[in-house]
């Protein structure tokens, strides 16, 4: 486990906002990609770095909603690109890699969350591993070129609390010989994030690529709409009138305290030189060293914080890439030194 895992502390709280945190920081002349960069956290992520001068591109699969949702945020490009479509990723690398431009910031905010049914994309592989990590370990390494042409770049993943759900399960994936759970398949997703940041940063750092992972917080966005509303308010998230509940000391934000986290670890001179670790309420988390066999719910995200230590094993992050190079079909030279 890295060694860094643990509070700095950074100054700033549970009820930071994207506003707090990228006051003073100067993004002129630099470029970030953002996934997910239409809608919820990964808007106001873009948002926050246009407001700095930087230039923002969002790449999405259907280029003419996404530029819809984004009329008014002044200037951030839509590129297509599908996480699930190797090829389309392939080709949007490509495009960039071809500017010749240096890359900063990437931000792997794109998700999906607790499909309801075991599904699987062309490939055969579970979708919420295939989207949330598959598609974004794809992207990063195919960008690497660029983002170490920036001398100094960082690589954020929007993971979440949820990793408790699930450590990745190495020998089966894709639920072939386990009962499909929906927590499950998304908690092994989150906890894939984590350790991609982990082993990510330990090959790019010496290329100046620092790698992060992240909670923002429960956060009423689109990626819970396969989630009942009955079950989001008995867990205390609505009130009985049925409006969600704000209180960023139980980790309910909204979109701009709880996208603060993604923002500074993308941007903040805080992390100079730090890398490799989980982050929560704007600050590196500490280690929750809970029972990893300890059945959690999402009522418990309001007073449990901090990393579970098998999401940061070094080891579990290097078998975690072998395999996803191996899923994804990628030649051994294309691994960063």
């Amino acid at each position: 486990m890295t060694p860094q895992q643990h509070p700095i502390p950074s100054g700033f709280t549970a009820a930071s906002t994207t506003s707090d945190v990228i006051k003073g920081i100067d993004l002129r002349g630099r470029t970030a990609i953002v996934t997910g960069g239409y809608s919820g956290l990964g808007a106001e992520t873009v948002r926050a770095f246009l407001a700095a001068g930087a230039r923002v591109i969002v790449p999405a699969r259907s280029v003419e909603r996404a530029t819809a949702a984004l009329v008014g945020m002044g200037g951030a490009e839509v590129w297509s690109m599908d996480l699930l479509d190797a090829a389309s990723i392939d080709s949007f690398a490509e495009r960039f890699l071809s500017l010749g431009e240096p890359l900063y910031v990437l931000v792997n905010s794109a998700g999906i969350m607790a499909l309801p049914e075991r599904t699987l994309d062309a490939r055969g592989y579970e979708q919420q591993f295939a989207v949330n990590h598959l598609g974004h370990f794809q992207l990063a390494l195919r960008l690497w070129p660029a983002l170490k042409r920036a001398g100094s770049s960082r690589v954020v993943s929007v993971s979440s609390w949820g990793h408790r759900f699930s450590q990745v399960h190495f020998d089966d994936i894709n639920f072939e010989r386990r009962p499909y759970n929906p927590w499950s398949a998304y908690g092994q997703s989150k906890t894939a994030n984590i350790l991609f940041a982990v082993e990510l940063d330990r090959r790019g750092r010496d290329a100046g690529i620092r790698a992060f992972a992240l909670h923002p917080g429960s956060i009423e966005t689109s990626l819970g709409r396969y989630l009942p509303r009955e079950i989001l308010k008995v867990a205390g998230f609505y009130d009985d009138a049925g409006n969600r509940v704000i209180d960023p000391s139980k980790a309910l934000k909204t979109v701009e305290q709880g996208a603060s986290t993604s923002v500074w670890c993308a941007t903040s001179p805080q992390l100079d030189n730090r890398g490799g670790v989980f982050c929560e309420n704007t600050d590196i988390a500490s280690i929750d060293l809970s029972d990893p066999r300890r059945s959690w719910t999402p009522a418990d995200s309001m007073t449990n914080t901090g990393v579970m230590p098998y999401a940061i094993d070094a080891d579990s992050a290097g078998n975690l890439w072998t395999l996803s190079m191996r899923m994804l079909n990628l030649p051994s030279e294309a691994v960063p030194l």
